[in-house]
């Protein structure tokens, strides 16, 4: 008899909803994950850098319920309360160096961008709620899988278990990457998931917190495109409780990144900050930087030059593989890959195929 009826792989949004459904059906799960917390590429912190209430969205930052409807679903049903992105006031626009920063009326936002009072981590803590501690184990990793009689046996450091079915709630490209397979993966399986790029893997962002929000004072939105750089997208990002921020996406690739280093690139952000929005960006009391590229729970050698989003796979899984094991992660969702609504919408069909195999063998 094996340990669990179904393991699940990855603790962030896709495998907590995952495991949330299948537990409320009286499926025995255990969920591991391999970091020191759950929430993967969802990562809401405080000014100082760590977990907080309301905090500042180092990972995915929006959603769209109106195009987004399993997210949408998800949220009312967790009841959360969301805000919009702040988009009153002109936008920044700045074409080249030799020329001063450019602002226009804001055009009108459709769809709306919509944002979690407390940060995306509230999700996270939410699902959590719904699951026995006892079945979540932060700091595990799954390092291999074998195939066998009536299940799959997982490598656990110092130990192994045992499952009947494994649900991969995860990237494809770093399970193909971190996870070795007895029988080996079908040359097509290890080429899809190798091919699949990992959403956020490439990015890094940059905040600079205030103690006010000067830029709305001065009509702002706090939107800007530049072609100057080192950010060519910024946006507010002001908590729902009022701490004044702003943040942008990095420009400049993650192997150059590192070579210039996080001190010159927050430096050079904030040097950006003052072009672009007054000489009052110069005084953050605070500033955060998230590299996903330099992330090995997230990101693989190829992820840094491959920044483009996931494209649907009619099979994520063939051979005696697809019996055994099936993937959640958001980059495998038929609508929304890479997305927070992906995570729910691939989670979801996961759950609904196992909970259908299960009726059918116990049929």
């Amino acid at each position: 008899m094996n340990d669990m009826r179904v393991a699940i792989i990855g603790g962030g949004l896709a495998g907590l909803n995952v495991a949330r459904l299948l537990h409320r059906a009286g499926v025995d799960i255990q969920l591991f994950e391999a970091r020191g917390r759950f929430g993967g590429r969802i990562l809401t912190v405080d000014a100082q850098g760590a977990a907080g209430e309301d905090g500042f969205d180092l990972g995915p930052s929006w959603f769209w319920p109106g195009m987004q409807p399993a997210i949408a679903a998800l949220v009312g049903e967790l009841d959360l309360p969301s805000f919009p992105q702040r988009t009153e006031g002109d936008v920044i626009f700045e074409r080249m160096s030799r020329e001063g920063p450019r602002r226009y009326p804001t055009p009108p936002q459709e769809p709306q961008s919509l944002r979690l009072a407390g940060g995306c981590a509230v999700l996270i803590r939410e699902l959590r709620r719904d699951l026995p501690a006892e079945r979540l184990h932060a700091g595990v990793p799954v390092t291999r899988l074998d195939l066998r009689a009536g299940g799959v046996r997982l490598t656990l450091p110092g130990r192994t278990v045992t499952a009947d079915h494994v649900i991969a709630a995860l990237p494809p490209r770093l399970m193909q990457a971190t996870m070795s397979f007895n029988p080996a993966l079908p040359p097509e399986t290890e080429t899809l998931w190798r091919g699949t790029p990992t959403w956020m893997a490439p990015h890094a962002k940059v905040f600079a917190i205030y103690d006010r929000p000067f830029w709305r004072e001065a009509g702002l939105s706090g939107t800007a495109q530049s072609m100057v750089g080192p950010m060519p997208e910024i946006h507010d990002a002001t908590t729902h409780d009022g701490q004044p921020a702003l943040f942008g996406f990095l420009g400049i690739g993650a192997a150059e990144r590192a070579r210039i280093g996080e001190a010159t690139l927050i430096r050079a952000c904030v040097d950006q900050f003052v072009r672009l929005f007054g000489a009052e960006a110069a005084r953050p009391r605070a500033t955060l930087y998230k590299d996903w590229a330099a992330d090995p729970l997230t990101a693989t050698d190829a992820d840094p030059a491959s920044s483009d989003h996931p494209v649907f796979a009619p099979q994520w899984v063939q051979g005696p593989w697809s019996e055994v094991l099936t993937m959640a992660g958001s980059e495998t969702s038929t609508h929304e890959a890479g997305y927070l609504a992906g995570a729910v919408e691939a989670s979801s069909n996961a759950a609904a195929a196992v909970m259908q195999g299960i009726g059918a063998r116990a049929g």
